[in-house]
C-alpha cells in the first residue's frame, strides 16, 4: 500500500536535497526514512526560507517518489552523520499553505494549523496529499500514479 508523507525543513535545505536526489528528515534520523517504502510519496513543507531564519516561507516546496533502496548514512561533518533516502523528485510549483489549510484533514485545528508540522515527518491521507499535489501543479499523468 502506497503511503504519503509530509516532511518539514527549511526551503534552502530542501533545495539541497532536491539537487542531490535525496530526502533527509528529522535532523538526519533514520527511523522516519525506514518507515517509508519504495513507491511512497513525500512532500516537503518549508516553514522558513533558511534554517533557523526569521524569513517565513510557509509553503510546500518539493514533491517526489521514494526510490528503490534503503536509508543510508552520509558524513555531514566529522561529528554529524545523517541518514538519507533517494527520491525521484517531480517538477512542481511551490504552493503556499494558507489556501490549503481549510481543506486538509490532517490539520484538525485550523487556528493552530502549524502544530502538526512540529513532528517533522508524518504520514497523511492520500486525499490531503492529492490536494497538495494539485496546488503544486503536479502533471496530471502523475495523479493516476498516486501523486
Amino acid at each position: 500500500m502506497t503511503r504519503h508523507w509530509v516532511a518539514v525543513a527549511s526551503r534552502d535545505h530542501v533545495r539541497r536535497g532536491v539537487a542531490g536526489g535525496f530526502a533527509q528528515v528529522s535532523h538526519g534520523k533514520a527511523g522516519p526514512l525506514a518507515r517509508m517504502a519504495e513507491g511512497d510519496w513525500i512532500v516537503y513543507y518549508a516553514p522558513t526560507h533558511t534554517r533557523g531564519g526569521p524569513d517565513p516561507c510557509r509553503a510546500f516546496v518539493a514533491l517526489g517518489r521514494i526510490a528503490p533502496g534503503v536509508p543510508y548514512q552520509v558524513e555531514m561533518t566529522p561529528d554529524f552523520h545523517a541518514y538519507r533516502r533517494d527520491v525521484a523528485w517531480q517538477p512542481v510549483q511551490e504552493a503556499p499553505i494558507a489556501p490549503l489549510v481549510p481543506d486538509l484533514s490532517f490539520l484538525p485545528d485550523k487556528q493552530r494549523w502549524g502544530y502538526p508540522f512540529r513532528r517533522g515527518c508524518f504520514a497523511v491521507p492520500e486525499a490531503d496529499f492529492q490536494r497538495i499535489a494539485a496546488a503544486m501543479a503536479v502533471p496530471a499523468e502523475r495523479e493516476g500514479q498516486g501523486a
